[in-house]
């Protein structure tokens, strides 16, 4: 969370281009899929393609970089706000004097839950199964319903192990620390 917020100010701060703030978008949602670098043009168009069904040229994407085309039609904009889980509003040139306290109040308790888990996939990047599982959360429409749903399978008496074992049989090993969790609570696996 703090990367990115600290990045967000930044970007309000400087005034940035539509065409800045779309290679800051390339370079962070490259960041978020674990590539350790920006995701390309054709990478956005691709996954754009994939995720959302829907289609952008890369060259128009291009176009918007380099500041030929300094206007999105709303379609677009709606389109690439979608993708990169930006408010739609964000991908405008800032106007002079722009900063970040005027879009503070726009955040929702999603946003700053999914900031939240974004920071901690990056906190945890050294263990890739919870990296992954904390973006795949942040990614999801209703982030805070899949922590709610956590809790309930947690409280539920070996549900969680039960899962673990058929959904994702091969993280059986780093589960040490969970069962010696469940000995100290005096619970029987």
């Amino acid at each position: 969370m703090t990367f990115i917020a600290i990045s967000n100010i930044v970007i309000a701060i400087c005034n940035m281009r539509l065409g800045e703030k779309i290679r800051y978008l390339r370079e962070v949602e490259g960041s978020l899929r674990g590539m350790g670098r920006e995701m390309t043009q054709l990478e956005i168009v691709r996954a754009i393609k994939k995720e959302l069904s829907e289609s952008l040229s890369q060259s128009y994407l291009s176009q918007i970089e380099n500041g030929s085309r300094p206007h999105l039609t709303n379609k677009t904009r709606m389109l690439l706000a979608r993708f990169f889980k930006v408010h739609p509003g964000y991908l405008v040139d800032d106007p002079i004097g722009y900063h970040a306290e005027l879009i503070s109040d726009l955040r929702t308790l999603e946003d700053r839950l999914d900031l939240w888990l974004i920071n901690g996939a990056e906190r945890f990047r050294r263990d890739p199964e919870v990296s992954a599982a904390l973006l795949e959360i942040a990614r999801h429409d209703n982030s805070r319903g899949c922590i709610v749903l956590l809790g309930a399978i947690l409280e539920t008496p070996n549900l969680g192990e039960r899962l673990l074992q058929v959904l994702k049989p091969e993280a059986r090993s780093g589960n040490g620390a969970a069962r010696s969790k469940s000995a100290k609570r005096g619970e029987i696996s």
